[in-house]
C-alpha cells in the first residue's frame, strides 16, 4: 500500500467512526420530547440528564487521549463502542432522573467520546507530516457532519414510524459497526504502511501538560472552544423545543439538523483546506462573529420552515468546522506527539460550555416559556469568542511549512 492509499484509508476510517458516534449523539436531542412524554420526568430534568452529557463527553476526552496515547486508538474504541452500545440499549428501561442521568448522562456520552475527536484526529496527526494535519482533520471532522446529515431523519423516521424506543435501540446496534471500521487504526496495522511523525521534542506527558496550561494562546483557545460548546448543544438538545414553539412539525427539527450537517460537511473541509494556507485564529475569529451575525438576523426573521432551514445552512457552515482550525493550532503549539490529550483537554472545555448551553436551554424555557434569553447568550458568547482568538500566537503556515 503507497502512501496515498495509506493517507485515505487512515482519514476515510476516522470519518466514518466520527459519522456513527457524532451522527448518534447529536440526534439525542430528537429524545427529548418522547422521553418526557414517555416518563413524565420534565424537561427540566431531561434537559440535566442532556447537559451531563454534553459535560461527560467532555470529561471523557483528555481520559481516553491519555489512554489512546499509551495502548493505542484501536483498544480505545472498541471498548467505548461497547458502553455506547450499552448506555442507549439501557435508556429505555430508566425511569427516574437518576437511571436518565446515568445511561444517556455517562454511559452513552463517555462511549461516544471514547470514538470522538481527540482519539481520531489524534491518531491521524502522530502519522501525518504537519502540513498535511490541517486536511485531514478536515476530512475527519466533516465524517461526524455528514453522520449528522443521515442520522438526524433516519432517527425522527424511526421514532414517527414505530416509536422511541425502536429507535434508540436501533442506533445501540447500529454503534458497534465502529469496531470493524477501526481495524485500520490498529497501531501493529500502521507501523507497516505509515511512517509515524514525531515533530515533539522528548517530553513526559506531565511535563507537557504543564506547558500547555502555562500558555496564553492554549488558554484563549480553551475560553473560545467554550463558546462553540455552549452553542451547540444548546441547538441540538433545544432546536426541536424552539421548533415546537413556533408550531412547526417535527420533521422541521430533523430536517434542520440534517441541513446543519450536510453545511459542515463542506465548512469542515473548507476549513481543513483553508487552514493550510491561512492562520487558524482569524479562521476561528471569522466563524464566531458570523455566528453571531446569524443569530441575530434569526431573531429578527419571520419563524417559518425556511428560516429555519435557511438559519440551519449558515450556522451549519461554522457548526463543528471549528474543530480542524482548533486542533490545528494545538498541533502547531505542541506538536502531534499528545495532541490526542491536549485536545482532549480543550473538548473538555467545550464541553463544559455544552453542559450549560443544554442545561441552562431547560431552565430559560421552564421559567419564561421561551428561549429568547438563551438566543441573547449565544450571541455575546459568540462576540467574546471572536475576539479571544486574536492574541493567539501563531506563525502563518507559509513559514511553518518553509522551516519544516
Amino acid at each position: 500500500m503507497n502512501q496515498r492509499t495509506a493517507f485515505w484509508t487512515l482519514v476515510l476510517s476516522a470519518a466514518a467512526i466520527l459519522a456513527i458516534t457524532m451522527g448518534i449523539r447529536q440526534s439525542m436531542g430528537l429524545f427529548v420530547s418522547p422521553i418526557n412524554d414517555f416518563t413524565g420526568l420534565g424537561i427540566v430534568t431531561i434537559s440535566f440528564a442532556m447537559a451531563v452529557a454534553q459535560f461527560t463527553w467532555g470529561a471523557a476526552q483528555p481520559l481516553f487521549g491519555m489512554l489512546a496515547d499509551r495502548v493505542g486508538s484501536f483498544s480505545v474504541i472498541v471498548l467505548g463502542t461497547l458502553i455506547l452500545a450499552l448506555g442507549l440499549a439501557m435508556t429505555p428501561y430508566m425511569s427516574s432522573g437518576f437511571g436518565l442521568v446515568f445511561a444517556i448522562g455517562i454511559l452513552t456520552a463517555a462511549g461516544a467520546g471514547a470514538g470522538s475527536f481527540s482519539i481520531l484526529i489524534g491518531a491521524a496527526a502522530r502519522r501525518l507530516p504537519a502540513e498535511h494535519r490541517s486536511m485531514a482533520s478536515g476530512y475527519i471532522n466533516a465524517g461526524g457532519s455528514m453522520g449528522q446529515f443521515i442520522f438526524a431523519p433516519i432517527t425522527q423516521a424511526l421514532i414517527n414510524s414505530f416509536n422511541w424506543v425502536v429507535a434508540i435501540i436501533t442506533l445501540a446496534v447500529t454503534s458497534l459497526s465502529t469496531i470493524l471500521l477501526a481495524l485500520p487504526l490498529r497501531d501493529k496495522h500502521h507501523k507497516k504502511q505509515v511512517q509515524v511523525v514525531d515533530d515533539t521534542p522528548s517530553i513526559g506527558l506531565r511535563e507537557q501538560l504543564k506547558i500547555a496550561f502555562r500558555d496564553k494562546s492554549y488558554f484563549c483557545l480553551n475560553v473560545g472552544f467554550f463558546t462553540c460548546g455552549f452553542h451547540i448543544a444548546f441547538l441540538v438538545t433545544h432546536l426541536p423545543g424552539e421548533i415546537g414553539l413556533c408550531h412547526l412539525p417535527a420533521t422541521v427539527s430533523s430536517t434542520s439538523l440534517a441541513i446543519i450537517g450536510l453545511a459542515n460537511v463542506v465548512g469542515s473541509i473548507w476549513a481543513g483546506w483553508l487552514g493550510q494556507t491561512r492562520r487558524m485564529k482569524m479562521i476561528l475569529f471569522w466563524m464566531y462573529t458570523s455566528r453571531a451575525i446569524a443569530i441575530i438576523i434569526y431573531l429578527m426573521a419571520p419563524k417559518t420552515e425556511f428560516t429555519f432551514y435557511l438559519f440551519a445552512a449558515v450556522l451549519g457552515v461554522t457548526w463543528l468546522a471549528t474543530v480542524p482550525p482548533t486542533a490545528g493550532l494545538i498541533g502547531k503549539l505542541f506538536g502531534a506527539r499528545y495532541l490526542a490529550t491536549l485536545f482532549g483537554f480543550a473538548l473538555f472545555s467545550h464541553q463544559i460550555g455544552g453542559f450549560f448551553g443544554a442545561w441552562l436551554g431547560g431552565i430559560t424555557l421552564a421559567q419564561s416559556g421561551s428561549y429568547e434569553w438563551m438566543w441573547y447568550a449565544d450571541i455575546v458568547l459568540a462576540a467574546i469568542a471572536a475576539v479571544v482568538n486574536l492574541p493567539i500566537r501563531e506563525q502563518h503556515p507559509k513559514q511553518v511549512f518553509a522551516t519544516a
